[in-house]
């Protein structure tokens, strides 16, 4: 009974503070300009992307589009911008009947102190939701209009905004009691909002304070909601705060009403305080929490390959991440960084709470050319000791490098920033920053990192002499970026494979070896090496042959029991903007429908630049299923006449056998031997996968050199590296809705809805006034 009796006072005050609310001017303001706000965002975002589908234009991923996306996406400024609303009405709830001494009234009521915090903040929870019913209006017409709306992706970001209103509301009241001064009240929730949208920023370089402080921060909690991302953790944090706070207010009506003596209020009041710390820390712990991806793709979880990884990892396992602060990109792992640095891994520690990160920091000589030129005439010392001056970091902190050289052995990294994941069982694997606009490793380098522990990396040999390209080769023809630079993204060691060289007069072919891999022979082979070859192929070893112009009948003689042919002379196609021999090949249907790596890169209007190639012939081949992967346009030919590459005059000569067509410049083939399936790649040019070709643009050209590697040694590898990230495509792509209704979406969201918003609150506020 007594139960109830609390129950029906909570929704009695409740009903009240709403009475009072909504007979305000200042709230039916709040809601008129935050439906203005959306409303204006809302219908711009949605009216792009009606008009580029009008215009013959694409669409794709609809949903993210009109609300998550960082360009457009119209969720993410609501968050920025909710704190300036929330205050303006929590302002009042408590400020007001101190102000006009009703207080005194409700203290000497059966109203219980509790009933009157908890029906003033259901008051609040009331108006936060008729600030998410405009949030809901046009989420519903986008559910009715778009094709295969992604609803659950929109719920989740709605219960993130809610849950923010929430918090902001909690902490309102709260301020509210505090005094008697509305303004006051307003003034102080915004400073706290500010205090807790920054304070993660404090005491980042204390291991103890920086897990408080960063726990304690509001600033972008409601993200990963607006994402589609259903934490536990956060949602923990919100609730952690709302509790938290109306405790507080609870509290401070108690003190009021009841004599306390100070050490009481003081227990009492930390009592509450370290009850929500403690709450926090439990449910901030990886083995508590929980997640709900609400996307359809699933972008906010690992793609099924990595979970199939994290799965069979099943040692402990720690990453630890060595940072120099004499090389560059240092920042990113130091103390004050190490909670933003721990989200890059918190998808995969989510399937692997055990995972442990542990940072060593160090100084030694790296290649860093801005601090050359910044400290030209210090030691390394010195310059360390300058950068922890900078930062405010201790340098008693930094190993020296006589100290760090009997920990690890960094040499062979440069001292760059790097991690070395390490198993229980001594195990261990790197993993790096790269030379690129994103510098952190993403899911692909991480997962290909990782499976190193549970599947052996494949052995990728690269022949020698005879003109073969070298891996250690930096020049343009040379073939170090993609098989071994250790800060190339997409190079063969950072997608899970290891590489070597081979002298086939000198080494055989062993079974360690995965692919072998023959190029640009400007020599024929040796019997001997010819013979080693042979071998390697007769036992079912996978190959990657290159050949390239001039070379063709050296080339010939390594693939002539295979059943394929090099042209004599070289592809060459007109082209307007650029050589003749420089040819844009395209994906053919049979590699579209056996590789999905290739048909993305087909839907994206990518294709393949080739310079100087030869085309193949496999009409010959008896013992393989074969089946071209790239090709030429229509309109190419095999030019036997011209050799000047340079400045010859390529013209389709009939009469020398040249012949406008369709020709094949890379290949697959595969067959069964024993009990293995052999594979084998062969290209009629080498330069496509150089250091040169990595770095130039091509003029009138929508190429994509590094996802053909990437995908032919997925094919190498039985599909073990690299690793695969990609998920199932979004399929709200399209819009029901003809160009004509453009005009009436803006009419509504930007005029009709937020002005029936104002007629009510001017009628209601009226028909107040009246009585």
């Amino acid at each position: 009974m007594k139960l109830n009796s609390n129950i029906r006072q909570t929704f009695r005050v409740a009903k009240i503070e709403l009475s009072s609310m909504f007979y305000s001017p200042v709230a039916w303001l709040v809601l008129i300009i935050f439906a203005l706000l959306i409303g204006y965002d809302y219908a711009n975002v949605f009216d792009s992307q009606l008009r580029a589908q009008s215009l013959g234009s694409g669409l794709w991923n609809v949903s993210s589009a009109i609300y998550n996306s960082w360009m457009t996406g119209i969720l993410k400024p609501i968050l920025r911008n909710l704190y300036l609303y929330i205050p303006l009405i929590t302002m009042g709830l408590m400020s007001r009947e101190y102000q006009s001494g009703s207080i005194k009234l409700l203290y000497s009521s059966p109203v219980k102190n509790s009933s009157i915090i908890f029906g003033k903040y259901l008051a609040m929870m009331c108006y936060g939701a008729a600030l998410m019913s405009i949030i809901g209006l046009n989420v519903l017409f986008s559910w009715l209009t778009v094709e295969n709306f992604q609803i659950s992706m929109l719920l989740v970001g709605m219960l993130g905004i809610y849950l923010l209103i929430l918090a902001y509301s909690a902490i309102g009241l709260f301020m509210s009691t505090l005094t008697a001064y509305q303004v006051v009240a307003a003034v102080g929730t915004l400073a706290v909002l500010a205090v807790l949208n920054f304070i993660g920023d404090v005491g980042q370089g204390i291991d103890f304070v920086r897990d408080i402080t960063f726990w304690l921060s509001i600033y972008g909690r409601s993200i990963s909601f607006i994402e589609g991302l259903l934490p536990s953790a956060d949602v923990m944090y919100f609730l952690i705060v709302i509790g938290l706070f109306l405790s507080l207010s609870v509290l401070k009506l108690n003190t009021e009403k009841k004599i306390m003596s100070l050490r009481t209020k003081i227990l009492k009041y930390s009592t509450i305080i370290v009850t929500a710390l403690l709450l926090g820390y439990l449910t901030s712990l990886p083995e508590a929490k929980l997640y709900y991806d609400g996307t359809y793709t699933k972008s906010n979880t690992l793609s099924p390959e990595s979970q199939e990884v994290m799965e069979k990892l099943t040692q402990p396992l720690t990453i630890t991440t060595y940072v120099n602060i004499l090389a560059p990109d240092y920042f990113a792992g130091l103390p004050f960084n190490r909670n933003w640095d721990f989200e890059r891994f918190e998808r995969y520690v989510r399937f692997k709470p055990d995972i442990k990160m542990k940072y060593v920091y160090y100084y030694h000589h790296a290649s860093n050319p801005d601090l050359d030129a910044q400290y030209p005439n210090m030691t390394d010392e010195e310059r360390a000791k300058a950068l922890c001056k900078i930062s405010d970091l201790n340098f008693k902190m930094f190993k020296s490098p006589e100290e760090i050289d009997k920990v690890v052995d960094l040499s062979g990294e440069g001292y760059q920033f790097v991690r070395i994941a390490e198993q229980k069982d001594g195990k261990k694997a790197f993993l790096r920053l790269f030379n690129d606009n994103q510098r952190h490793p993403r899911e692909t380098e991480i997962t290909a990192m990782l499976k190193r522990f549970v599947a052996k990396a494949p052995m990728v040999a690269f022949s020698t002499g005879y003109g073969s390209r070298s891996i250690n080769n930096y020049g343009g023809r040379g073939f170090y970026l993609f098989a071994k630079d250790l800060w190339f993204r997409y190079s063969l060691l950072n997608q899970g494979f290891d590489t070597r060289e081979i002298d086939l007069d000198h080494e055989k072919v062993s079974d360690d070896i995965s692919v072998l891999v023959i190029s640009d022979l400007r020599e024929p082979l040796s019997e001997k090496a010819l013979a080693n070859v042979k071998d390697f192929m007769a036992r079912g070893g996978d190959m990657v042959i290159l050949g390239e112009y001039g070379r063709s009948e050296n080339m010939n003689e390594l693939t002539a029991s295979l059943g394929v042919r090099f042209s004599d002379g070289v592809l060459a196609c007109p082209n307007e903007l650029g050589s003749p021999v420089v040819l844009r090949t395209t994906y053919t249907e049979e590699a579209v429908e056996k590789h999905s790596t290739f048909a993305r890169m087909r839907d994206f209007g990518y294709g393949v630049s080739v310079p100087s190639s030869l085309a193949l012939d496999y009409s010959d081949v008896k013992d393989f299923e074969v089946y071209p992967v790239l090709e030429t346009g229509d309109k190419a030919w095999v030019e036997y006449e011209t050799k000047d590459l340079v400045d010859g005059d390529f013209i389709c000569n009939a009469e020398a056998g040249e012949k406008e067509g369709v020709y094949a410049t890379l290949i697959y083939l595969r067959r069964k031997v024993g009990d293995k399936e052999q594979r084998i790649v062969i290209s009629g040019d080498s330069d496509f996968i150089t250091n040169e070709e990595f770095g130039l643009s091509r003029p009138g050209m929508e190429v994509n050199n590094i996802e053909i590697i990437s995908g032919s040694f997925r094919w190498l590898s039985d599909d073990v590296f690299p690793i695969d990230t990609e998920r199932i495509a979004a399929i709200d792509n399209h819009i029901d809705l003809s160009p004509g209704w453009r005009f009436w979406i803006k009419l509504f969201f930007m005029v009709l809805f937020p002005l029936s918003l104002a007629i009510s609150g001017i009628f209601i506020i009226y028909r107040r006034q009246r009585k």
